[in-house]
């Protein structure tokens, strides 16, 4: 079912690319911006560890790196059935963390300083097990390349937009190209809401049972929130790689464009399923 809506996303991905390179350079834009969007997918599903760790600075850690983050990684990798995976610290006072790559066996799993230093251990390892559950539920290549993708939408937008779309022809620009082009980034955030909701919800009620307690990830995320609603937005965070984060880091944030990309249900909701959860349990 994930490899479906894989394909599914990159092909609506694509398409949307593929209307925007039309709109600002007809026929020749399109054919372009196909070339480039082929291009992308197959580097994406490659590389996309990499490149989301390395545009957050993340830094892979080995065991005498921080060997109590890396042992609890380790441990519940293994109660997941999990190979162990790339770990990585994000140098970031905002407290978040996300896991990223193409399948279980090229994982990654970043973690900022920041929610070190905020988290106690049974939170963080409810935090942690969230991101292994997106991990074995294989929502990481998804989550990877609506990033990659919705971000160069957003810049072509943006570029559309500085140089101006075609008008002189039938194959783009005018009124058509122009709402085209305004409609490529809210595209991009509506399919990767419509993505995200449903896998937080699995993701949390996964990882709620996987590190033991689900009051371990309630009282993580109420923490989480209430930093990202009263602390600074992180360093390099966009809209379009927000989605793979376990809080929105724009969630203080009240502009239109990061409403806009809202990928996650409301936190308090999500509590309250782990809370109920607990209670199903005897927690």
């Amino acid at each position: 079912m994930n490899t479906m809506k894989t394909l599914l996303l990159m092909a609506l991905l694509t398409g949307i690319m593929v209307a925007v390179g039309g709109a600002v350079g007809g026929s020749s834009g399109a054919s372009l911006m196909l070339v480039i969007s082929i291009a992308m997918n197959f580097g994406t599903y490659w590389f996309s560890a990499p490149m989301v760790l390395r545009s957050y600075g993340a830094q892979e850690i080995a065991r005498e790196d921080a060997p109590e983050l890396y042992g609890l990684i380790e441990s519940l990798a293994q109660r997941a059935g999990l190979p162990m995976p790339t770990v990585a610290v994000i140098e970031s006072d905002v407290p978040n963390a996300f896991a990223t790559g193409r399948n279980p066996e090229h994982a990654a799993v970043a973690v900022t300083t920041g929610i070190l230093r905020v988290l106690n251990y049974e939170e963080l390892s409810g935090v942690l097990a969230h991101e292994l559950t997106h991990v074995k539920n294989r929502d990481i290549l998804t989550s990877s390349i609506a990033a990659a993708i919705a971000g160069v939408i957003s810049w072509t937008a943006q570029m559309a937009f500085f140089f101006g779309g075609r008008s002189d022809d039938d194959d783009g620009g005018g009124l058509g190209g122009l709402f085209t082009i305004l409609l490529a980034p809210i595209a991009a955030g509506l399919i990767q809401m419509a993505i995200s909701r449903s896998r937080e919800y699995a993701a949390d009620e996964g990882g709620g049972s996987l590190c033991g307690n689900p009051r371990y990830l309630a009282k993580a995320l109420e923490k989480l929130d209430y930093y990202a609603k009263h602390g600074d937005v992180m360093q390099d965070a966009t809209p379009a790689t927000a989605h793979m984060f376990i809080i929105n880091p724009f969630e203080g944030v009240g502009s239109k464009i990061a409403n806009l990309y809202s990928t996650h249900p409301a936190t308090e909701d999500r509590i309250a399923r782990l809370n109920e959860q607990a209670r199903r349990i005897g927690r």
